[in-house]
């Protein structure tokens, strides 16, 4: 005679089993609409310098990942700093955001192509010390060269914008500079 703790048990063992509903036995297919594709040209490792062949100004590791709905950047700055972002089309609000987390600010801002096909993303920065916020945009731009412009502002109180980071983006494994990139990083 099977015992009720015996069913009890063999019941619970086959829920545990089951598949929630709605759960899905294979992974979807991703994000594969065109719109996806639109800071394609960011992903990449790069050396960054200042414009007009400036110094080097740090190295960003941008990877794309999640089924291709999601680019993570990481951010090592030549001085020490450092941060990282995510970057992805919401379909929420229907736009490219970027939310981006360091230990001096914090950005999330929204936007998409331009009508030059450049990535320009409005929104607000924070200093997580003392709180403060202000307006904020930032516009990657691919060169015909490969490199990728990447230009960000802030908005001060009179409402005057004024340039907070310019870099020219570098693919490493192209870099004429490589070996003065890997110098001031310390390999």
């Amino acid at each position: 005679m099977i015992s009720a703790k015996t069913l009890l048990a063999s019941g619970l063992l086959a829920i545990a089993a089951a598949p929630i509903a709605g759960a899905q036995q294979n992974p979807p297919p991703g994000c594969v609409q065109d719109m996806h594709d639109d800071f394609d040209f960011w992903v990449g490792e790069w050396n960054v310098y200042a414009p007009d062949n400036g110094p080097y100004q740090g190295h960003n590791l941008i990877v794309k990942s999640q089924g291709g709905c999601l680019i993570t950047e990481h951010w090592t700055g030549a001085g020490g700093s450092s941060g990282e972002s995510m970057n992805f089309y919401d379909p929420l609000v229907s736009a490219w955001r970027q939310v981006w987390v360091s230990p001096s600010s914090f950005i999330d801002y929204t936007g998409g192509l331009n009508a030059d096909g450049a990535m320009e993303l409005t929104g607000e920065i924070a200093n997580p010390v003392n709180g403060r916020r202000a307006p904020f945009r930032g516009v990657w731009t691919a060169l015909e060269d490969g490199s990728v412009r990447q230009h960000f502002q802030q908005q001060d109180a009179e409402g005057e914008w004024a340039d907070w980071f310019v870099g020219i983006y570098v693919r490493q494994e192209d870099d004429p500079r490589a070996e003065e990139a890997a110098a001031a990083r310390g390999e």
